[in-house]
């Protein structure tokens, strides 16, 4: 027997702290069972290298719990070890024994990946155990098993044994403070988080003993214990995005997304697969969810995996932020599988690959568009928000989608801004030369100022998104010439401004006494009266909302702006048309008159606004029943 302590090489301290940071227990398992499946990936090497002869096997993971000895076991057929390479990868922390084998057969074979670091990884056994037992007997030939304990401590204890299949197991007897990890529920669902998708088949045991009423008697006449085990595969080793494209259908790609999500039940819409082996490797596939306005909804979908081990489903500030609207799966084995979340962030690797991915994706939607428009157009609504928070957060995202992303109008028509500037020039210019795109937020809720710029022959467009306030003056800030207005921000007449402006039939002094008449009964901190000169067809009131203090609040509430507006009251202008017949009336009249129609004129205007609701609403219902009568 051998007996000595483990050499910590000082001088590997830091990478170890730096690269291999531990956050959540349970990343042991993850260790272990990519160090096994390296185990087994390293034997496909040497074989395929000629060294070694196989005979044909089943090559397997086996993750077996033993709640009785309270030991989990983590067993593969891999490679397997001697005693010096024992000594030499677990008994000399940090000296990494895939990193080496990589480097004498690197040009081998690139198919059979090694994922982890043999050596560090096996220590994060530790957390969850009082005990570590290594049985292992090397694949090369004349190997004599080794079997190797510790419990912790620097001290370890190794000497020669039998064992008669070759590979390696790895004991743990499971820590009192860490009885969870004898739980099955525990360890599978580990198992199906971190190793779903691993190459080699993963089984997942669970020995159990239990009583048959119908089997012998034990010695004392009590029925014997019989044990069991049972298990089963809890992996993919062959998941979608690791096979060519030309190789799946469409039905294939579905497929792979119920896998991935088992409980959404809605298709996507489409996919990306990305496939890339220069300058980088990089594979995955990415699905458009059916977005609309779920912002926030569908964030933390996408998986980052490195040579098929998850490492993370939160890529928030890994890929670009924009990016985590969509679904699916990224692997690529230059990504590092034991940093922290701020190194990723920093890698080379990583930045490369996020520019690629936004690269693919926009060249996807650009394809998309400029082949089939109308299914473009048909998908729209549903990826609309996804491409509106690129294009605002992404610059090159931008340059790539200003000519493909779209603008849907009240009349249910899609263009593109150029198409739609176009088509404006002329009509919706004002006198100061500047093109006015007309907006609504809700068709419904706007219908008589949408009605009111159909009218004079004005398109108008839906921007209805939490994002559209933000679209809008990123576009105002790219064309100098271009103004938003949504419809219900003023009157027609000043949203596009013309040189002829008409008359008014009041006298300032009638202006002002019905000014002072509407101040006795509207919130002079809400609403501010002011007179303009409207057509007689116009509404003799109307209610409207500036558009630049709106437009501020709004962004304010979904991030970006300042926060001037957000604790301030909603502040609205009362606009009075100066040559309407009812207003000229009401300005003619005795004071209890003129009170009872500027009353009932802006309850109507509230009315159309949606505004006028709870003791008001049934007031204006009674006074409208009193005038019926009349």
């Amino acid at each position: 027997m051998q007996q000595g302590t483990i050499n910590v090489q000082t001088e590997n301290i830091f990478p170890i702290i730096k690269k291999f940071l531990y956050s959540d227990h349970e990343i042991f398992l993850r260790e272990l069972v990519s160090n096994a499946v390296d185990a087994i990936q390293k034997v496909k090497t040497l074989s395929a290298a000629g060294e070694i002869k196989v005979d044909p096997q089943r090559f397997m993971v086996e993750v077996i719990l033993d709640g009785k000895k309270g030991t989990l076991t983590i067993r593969d057929n891999g490679i397997g070890m001697t005693s010096e390479e024992v000594d030499r990868y677990i008994n000399q922390i940090a000296f990494s024994g895939a990193e080496e084998f990589l480097k004498k057969y690197a040009n081998v074979s690139e198919k059979h990946a090694i994922i982890g670091h043999f050596g560090l990884g096996f220590y994060s056994a530790f957390m969850v155990a009082s005990k570590v037992e290594i049985l292992s007997r090397s694949q090369r030939p004349n190997s004599t098993a080794i079997h190797w304990e510790c419990d912790g401590s620097p001290e370890y204890r190794m000497q020669e044994t039998s064992k008669k299949s070759k590979g390696t197991d790895i004991i743990l007897h499971i820590a009192e403070d860490a009885k969870e990890f004898l739980e099955e529920a525990r360890i599978e669902s580990i198992l199906t988080k971190y190793c779903k998708f691993l190459p080699v088949p993963v089984k997942f045991g669970v020995k159990s003993e239990w009583i048959d009423s119908d089997t012998e008697k034990d010695e004392e006449g009590k029925p014997k214990r019989i044990e069991q085990e049972v298990d089963n595969i809890i992996n993919n080793p062959e998941p979608s995005w690791t096979k060519k494209p030309s190789d799946l259908k469409d039905e294939d790609y579905k497929n792979f997304y119920r896998e991935l999500y088992p409980n959404v039940f809605e298709e996507p819409l489409f996919h990306i697969h990305l496939n890339v082996d220069y300058p980088f490797n990089l594979t995955g596939i990415l699905y458009f969810p059916r977005l609309k306005d779920k912002f926030e909804l569908t964030r933390n979908k996408i998986s980052l995996y490195s040579n098929q081990v998850f490492i993370t489903d939160n890529v928030e500030n890994i890929v670009p932020d924009f990016l985590t609207l969509l679904h699916g799966v990224i692997d690529s084995p230059d990504i590092p599988l034991n940093v922290s979340r701020s190194y990723l962030q920093e890698d080379s690797n990583v930045k490369k690959i996020s520019g690629h991915i936004t690269k693919k994706v926009a060249d996807k939607l650009s394809s998309m568009f400029k082949e089939n428009r109308q299914d473009f157009e048909q998908k729209w609504d549903d990826i609309r928000i996804f491409i509106e928070y690129g294009m605002l957060t992404d610059e090159k995202f931008l340059e790539k989608m200003e000519k493909v992303c779209l603008y849907k109008d009240v009349d249910n028509s899609y263009r593109t801004m150029e198409e739609f500037l176009e088509e404006i020039k002329g009509n919706q210019t004002d006198k100061h030369g500047n093109s006015i795109a007309l907006y609504c937020s809700d068709r419904e809720a706007e219908h008589a100022y949408i009605q009111s710029a159909r009218e004079r022959g004005y398109k108008v467009l839906i921007m209805s998104g939490p994002l559209s306030s933000h679209v809008a003056s990123m576009l105002e800030s790219k064309h100098e010439k271009l103004r938003f207005a949504r419809v219900d921000s003023d009157s027609i007449e000043k949203l596009i401004e013309k040189e002829d402006n008409l008359p008014s039939k009041l006298e300032d002094s009638q202006k002002d006494l019905l000014k002072e008449s509407i101040g006795g009964f509207m919130d002079k901190s809400s609403y501010s009266v002011v007179f303009e000169n409207l057509g007689e067809q116009d509404a003799p009131m109307i209610i409207t909302q500036n558009e630049f203090s709106r437009r501020m609040k709004e962004q304010q509430m979904t991030g970006g702006g300042m926060n001037f507006f957000g604790n301030l009251p909603d502040m609205y202008n009362l606009i009075v048309n100066t040559n309407h017949p009812v207003i000229y009336k009401a300005a003619e009249t005795d004071e209890a008159t003129r009170l009872s129609i500027l009353r009932q004129t802006a309850d109507l205007a509230l009315l159309g606004r949606g505004m006028l609701k709870g003791e008001a609403l049934t007031n204006f219902i009674k006074r409208s029943t009193q005038f019926i009568q009349q």
